[in-house]
């Protein structure tokens, strides 16, 4: 921790000063001790726009994280090894290789700068400041808790499964770079999360917001952490809080696909914005690795929707529009084996290029400066039904399965009688292909996860040791990295690693 600290107290302000395209262009402050350089709501403004940037790094929200969700939950393969990325898949981690220590530092620091906007407005409004800085005072403490809730997934055990457990240091105060901070339970974690999306929500705007933070973002992140901790009643009321606003409504059938193309649709409720000369990496972006092989370059293409994906989706499903075929379908030099499992269906996902012909989502060409859809509203109403289902609310459940599963033009609507928490479940992979999510998912409902390693060329996985996970493995949280380790001695590693691998 150290490590990271020092970094961060030398490099906060400047960091936190920088302003970012598309959002307010406000002057910054002066470069100040970090500790001080808040003097205004226009200072505000400008440390959350440089926070919002920087959790669109590559480390966190620009790639890396969503990346995490998808590779590891079961709908996605790779055609073969040695791509960028494929650690994931394979869960090839260790202290010294693997570690992905990116979500670590990239996450205290985030940290660092949500602590300096928060501990200076309570400051100011302490000292008697008339300036209104509730909403940027909420944004921080619910990005405050979104960070932590990120962190302790990555590296705790899940809070129904072991809450005493280690998770992650928790910080809510500017860190001594001299202090050696030492991982919490999994328990404090959680609680600290509720306590400041507690607090937030009151000072949060209820209008739709272009790339921040607003009450029913807090909401989604708080519906969320309730059902992690097992208390679906209230998830539930926290999901219907959004549901029921109406400020936000869902893409019909027929313009779901072309939701893609374009920016913060009726469904974003929490949406980071990428632009060409802002956080877009080019070939190494998350469209990039999932479009097909060869579509732009020999790089592209690390990432296939697995059969199990492919197995639960109909034939008439809107969400096809944004899939496509691999490169080997028409290629006559590959075996017969590959080609009869490319035929097998569309398994390219075309999200985050904005859309098979990479039409991107600013009415441009630029395919990988997509925005990061973080909650949409489609997420609200599938964890909504699972709740009210989990509270013997049956026709609940049914009626918001339904507004989604009618994707699918030949479902049967799902009644009182039939719904079930697979189902849901099911609708939740459907939806969420290349979002990010599914491996958390996997993980709070103690699902086992299973991989299509023979899918292309046949993949060799030592590491994870099979075709299977749960959540029992260790390998489903990452190690403390070397470096971490190496400044903080005393801190703790996870279980299945060795301290200095």
């Amino acid at each position: 921790m150290k490590r990271i600290y020092n970094i961060l107290l030398s490099l906060a302000c400047i960091l936190m000063l920088a302003s970012c395209e598309n959002f307010l262009d406000m002057a910054p402050t002066n470069q100040a001790d970090s500790s001080t350089c808040l003097t205004s709501a226009q200072d505000a403004q400008v440390m959350l726009n440089g926070l919002i940037y920087n959790l669109t790094s590559s480390n966190y929200y620009g790639r890396n994280f969503l990346l995490y969700g998808d590779a590891k939950g079961g709908d996605m393969t790779i055609y073969t090894g040695g791509n960028p990325g494929d650690a994931l898949y394979y869960f090839n981690h260790s202290a010294s290789s693997g570690s992905y220590s990116g979500f670590w530092s990239t996450g205290y620091f985030c940290l660092l700068q949500a602590n300096n906007i928060i501990n200076n407005i309570e400051k100011m409004k302490a000292d008697g400041s008339a300036e209104n800085l509730d909403d940027f005072l909420g944004q921080a403490l619910t990005i405050r808790a979104l960070i932590h809730f990120d962190l302790v997934r990555l590296y705790g055990k899940p809070y129904d499964m072991d809450k005493s457990s280690v998770g992650i240091p928790v910080v809510t105060e500017q860190v001594n770079a001299a202090e050696k901070l030492q991982r919490d339970p999994v328990e404090k974690a959680y609680t600290q999360i509720l306590a400041d999306l507690n607090e937030a929500a009151p000072l949060l705007s209820k209008r739709a917001s272009r790339g921040y933070v607003n009450y029913y973002a807090n909401q989604m992140i708080l519906g969320k952490v309730h059902q992690y901790m097992g208390n679906q009643s209230a998830a539930l009321t926290a999901f219907e809080n959004v549901i029921n606003s109406n400020v936000y409504s869902l893409y019909t059938p027929n313009n779901w696909v072309a939701s893609w193309t374009g920016e913060f649709g009726s469904e974003s409720i929490l949406e980071f914005g990428i632009y060409p000369s802002e956080r877009d990496l080019g070939t190494g972006s998350l469209g990039c690795y999932y479009m097909r092989k060869g579509h732009i370059n020999a790089a592209n293409g690390n990432f296939y929707a697995s059969k199990y994906w492919m197995d639960i989706m109909s034939p008439n499903d809107v969400r096809w529009g944004v899939m496509d075929w691999d490169h080997y379908h028409n290629d006559s030099s590959v075996s017969a084996n590959i080609k009869a499992r490319s035929d097998y269906g569309k398994d390219c996902c075309y999200k985050y290029s904005g859309s098979t012909s990479l039409a991107g989502d600013k009415g441009t060409s630029n395919y990988t400066a997509v925005n990061i859809k973080v909650f949409r509203l489609s997420e609200a109403y599938l964890l909504a039904a699972e709740a009210a289902l989990a509270g013997n609310n049956a026709a609940k459940a049914a009626e918001y399965l339904n507004a989604i599963a009618k994707r699918n033009p030949d479902y049967t609507p799902w009644t009182a009688s039939t719904v079930t928490a697979d189902e849901i479940y099911k609708e939740y992979r459907r939806e969420f292909l290349c979002e990010g999510k599914l491996f958390f998912e996997a993980c709070r409902l103690n699902k086992t996860v299973t991989f299509e390693d023979n899918a292309y060329y046949g993949a060799t996985v030592s590491s994870r040791r099979g075709l299977t996970i749960d959540r029992s493995n260790n390998l489903c949280r990452l190690p403390i990295s070397i470096d971490e380790i190496h400044t903080n001695p005393d801190i703790q590693q996870n279980p299945g690693y060795s301290g200095t691998e």
